[in-house]
């Protein structure tokens, strides 16, 4: 039991009745003895994330949790349809009790391809328990008013819909979280004291921080992040209420800290005499006037931890005043013209600080401007007066400063450690020491900042990236999905941050939408394989972007969240032959969308409605190309191949040039270069017909194995072993090469080919010139463009059978 409270503590580290309690509102049954609920909107994106973060997957690994994932593996087999609570509690013999809450829907919880499984009906007190046992592991389930309840403990499913009171300040703040981040977490100290034992202080594991702690978490591929509040009401209880009526102040300790300090805790305030009271009425005593006094002028305090040794902290806005009050100073020795002075008050510091500061063995002490360092080691505060005078303390350390960026400069509270202080925060709380390691993650954090009777929580637990320079590439996030991969990866745009995201289907038909960290967003199942690129359309004209496309049998249009829009998905009995395609004419939003069946095409409106008027009959052969749009001047033009014949339609479906000649197409496609329409035939000749149907041909020496694509003033062929670019000629290595495509990011053109042989991903500019450092990794044809708010490029591939990689060119 303790090394699973020690892993939901570390993914943190990481009274009267409501008159609007209704069945409707999930919080309303949850468990009372619940120490923590982990609130979600996708449970893809909950298990992707312990799958691809590289530290989470080393506890979803260790075999002290593997308890924990045996009761939580009835999660497999849910598909909620809106938020689902998972609530972890403790009977009094201190058994795990795990309970899931969420709408319920006929398609929630479905067994159909689980072969050892049995279900058994249970009624007591009249109600209907479902008893379902799943690989040796049992979980009870019952359904009132349209809410779902499932328990590994019979009582708690039993008495989950009797009349409970929940805590009002519960019932106004978690509904309020999730925002923007598809995993909340909420944890009740007053059930359990295991959050937050600040077990990066010593000092603090045994302290209650706060009552509850709500966060969002931001958990991607190197790192975990979360924001919140923690709130308090007894401040006899809660460290966290000892700043009350105090202001946090800015964090000046790591000024002298060492760079390679184990951890620190600094706490802060613009008045001692209020905090120093909120603590004397937790601590039931009275100080003395004259500490007080000397005491005023100090902003922070705090603690200092280097390997074995450790060291209390101060800043003084008048250290004249501080030194005068630490008394007759007997010089100990002189360490590059500091003075390391001896200290006669090593007990002081416990006694005005505690519980934050225990420490009462500081035998010396320095003075630094405002700062002052007490500690029994020499060698530390050598250690420090030499960091401080070369300006190379943690301040400056690139690790920290980078963690900063996700942090607050002022905080209430503030405990920081380096990856070998969280290794040993993992391993002492574990019988026997683990195989988990948190090599690279440097800087970590967690600070709350006090701010009218609650405090704004922000944590880090972060992978330390090397700065790259320039002309180098980085793998930025590699995801492991749940089965092989069965499409292309490509980018889409997320629009509620102008920034892109990735989609991909697997094996088992299931679409992705995965963050550009690496983040599993949500999983949705299809009927069948994608065809062709996903597109991108505006239905309500409100800026809220979908996803449309086709598989064999339907056409969906789904929105960010993964739920089929309107009236879609459409359903064909007759097969869909090529991708979806989407026309916008006028880029108005009034969306066309056709649909290809054999040598038929049908046209949609962005509702799925028939569009009347278009007046296209079937064509003799079958449909061999996408349908294509392309506007020449103010003229629309849909282009096709059938048979041996292009067809050239207006928007209405009549034809708008007729071309007579017949050509053995091949299966490059069809593209608009120099205003003509343009492929090759199978023996490798470059046709082109202008807007009058007539036909042009060059030979461009092309092989049968042979591929093109273009731009409107850029060609690109691609014949064996041979790319051209422009006249550009670019001799590659033999292999098996996906057809060239091209980008056009920032300004600059880039053109890919990957060869699936040797699993090489190459990338060219306009003349042919290699990208510095490609060849890179990768397994199939890439995407390529801007994903977030930097400048330099990403692409996206597939990596191993099982997952993609994105990659970012500097």
């Amino acid at each position: 039991m303790r090394s699973i409270c020690l892993l939901l503590t570390f993914i943190l580290i990481i009274s009267c009745e409501n008159d609007s309690y209704t069945h409707s509102n999930l919080m309303a049954w949850i468990p009372s003895n619940s120490w923590m609920v982990v609130k979600t909107t996708s449970v893809e994106s909950l298990k992707g994330q312990f799958k691809n973060n590289s530290l989470l997957n080393q506890f979803s690994a260790d075999k002290s949790v593997q308890p924990l994932n045996s009761k939580l593996a009835f999660l497999n087999h849910l598909q909620p349809s809106e938020d689902l609570l998972i609530t972890f509690g403790s009977s009094s013999a201190d058994s795990l009790q795990i309970s899931v809450i969420t709408k319920y829907h006929q398609d929630l919880f479905k067994l159909d391809s689980v072969s050892n499984h049995s279900r058994e009906t249970l009624t007591t007190n009249g109600m209907s328990i479902v008893k379902t046992t799943i690989n040796d592991q049992v979980m009870y389930s019952t359904v009132k008013d349209s809410i779902f309840f499932a328990s590994n403990n019979r009582e708690l499913t039993e008495a989950a819909f009797s009349k409970k009171k929940p805590d009002p300040l519960l019932m106004e703040l978690f509904p309020k979280s999730n925002n923007g981040s598809p995993v909340s977490i909420l944890i009740n100290s007053k059930e359990t004291p295991i959050f937050p034992h600040l077990h990066f202080d010593q000092h603090l594991k045994n302290e209650q921080v706060s009552d509850y702690f709500i966060l969002d978490a931001d958990v991607t591929q190197d790192q975990l992040k979360f924001d919140g509040i923690a709130v308090a009401s007894d401040s006899s209880k809660s460290i966290i209420n000892m700043f009350k009526n105090t202001f946090p102040q800015e964090n000046h300790l790591p000024k002298v800290c060492p760079p390679d300090t184990d951890g620190f805790l600094s706490f802060t305030f613009q008045d001692f005499t209020t905090f120093k009271s909120n603590l004397n009425e937790r601590q039931k005593k009275q100080d003395s006037l004259i500490v007080n006094a000397h005491f005023d002028s100090v902003l922070e305090a705090g603690m200092i931890y280097k390997n074995e040794d450790q060291a209390v902290f101060l800043h003084s806005i008048d250290a004249t005043a501080m030194n005068g009050f630490l008394g007759t100073q007997n010089s100990t020795e002189t360490y590059r013209d500091i003075t390391i002075y001896s200290n006669e008050k090593a007990e002081l510091f416990s006694e005005v600080f505690s519980p934050f500061i225990t420490y009462n063995n500081a035998s010396y002490f320095i003075n630094l401007e405002n700062f002052f360092v007490f500690s029994n080691s020499m060698t530390l505060l050598r250690d420090i007066i030499i960091n401080y005078q070369n300006d190379s303390t943690l301040y400056h350390a690139p690790a920290f400063e980078n963690m900063m960026t996700n942090l607050s400069d002022e905080s209430s509270l503030f405990v920081y450690a380096n990856n070998q202080k969280l290794k040993d925060l993992i391993n002492s709380n574990f019988k026997t020491e683990t195989t988990i390691d948190p090599e690279g993650y440097n800087a970590s954090a967690i600070q709350f900042v006090y701010e009218n009777n609650f405090a704004h929580v922000h944590a880090i637990i972060q992978k330390t990236k090397k700065k790259l320079r320039p002309n180098t590439i980085q793998e930025s996030a590699n995801v492991t999905l749940d089965a092989d991969v069965l499409t292309n990866p490509q980018f889409v745009n997320n629009h509620t941050n102008n920034q892109k995201e990735v989609v991909v289907q697997d094996v088992n038909n299931n679409l992705y939408l995965i963050s550009k960290d690496g983040t599993i967003l949500w999983k949705k199942a299809l009927d069948s394989k994608v065809l062709g690129r996903i597109e991108q359309i505006d239905t309500q004209k409100n800026g809220q972007l979908q996803l449309a496309f086709a598989t064999q049998a339907r056409v969906y249009v789904i929105d960010r969240a993964g739920k089929d829009v309107g009236s879609f998905p459409m359903k064909f009995r007759d097969q869909i032959t090529q991708p979806l395609s989407v026309f916008d004419y006028d880029n108005n939003r009034n969306y066309r969308l056709m649909v290809t069946q054999g040598s038929a095409i049908l046209l949609y409106d962005k509702n799925g409605k028939s569009v009347p008027g278009f007046n296209y009959k079937k064509a003799e052969n079958t449909i061999k190309t996408q349908p294509q749009h392309f506007r020449i001047g103010r003229k629309d033009y849909i282009v096709f191949v059938q048979g041996n014949e292009l067809e050239i339609l207006s928007r209405v479906g009549e034809t708008r040039v007729k071309v007579k000649n017949n050509i053995n197409f091949s299966d490059s496609g069809i593209y608009l270069y120099d205003n003509n329409f343009t492929t090759t035939t199978v023996n490798g000749d470059l046709i082109q017909i202008d807007q009058n149907g007539k036909m042009s041909s060059s030979n461009l020496n092309l092989g049968e194995k042979h591929a093109i694509t273009s731009t409107s003033k850029t060609l690109v062929t691609l014949s064996d072993n041979i790319l051209h670019i422009k006249t550009n000629k670019i001799e590659l290595d033999f292999g098996d090469y996906t057809p060239p495509k091209i980008f056009y990011v920032n300004d600059k053109i880039y053109v890919s080919v990957t060869d699936l042989q040797a699993n090489k991903v190459h990338l060219f500019d306009s003349l042919g010139k290699s990208i510095a450092n490609f060849p890179v990794y990768g397994n199939s044809s890439i995407d390529l463009d801007n994903i977030d708010k930097e400048k330099n490029p990403e692409i996206v591939t597939k990596g191993g059978s099982d997952g993609i990689i994105i990659y970012q060119i500097h």
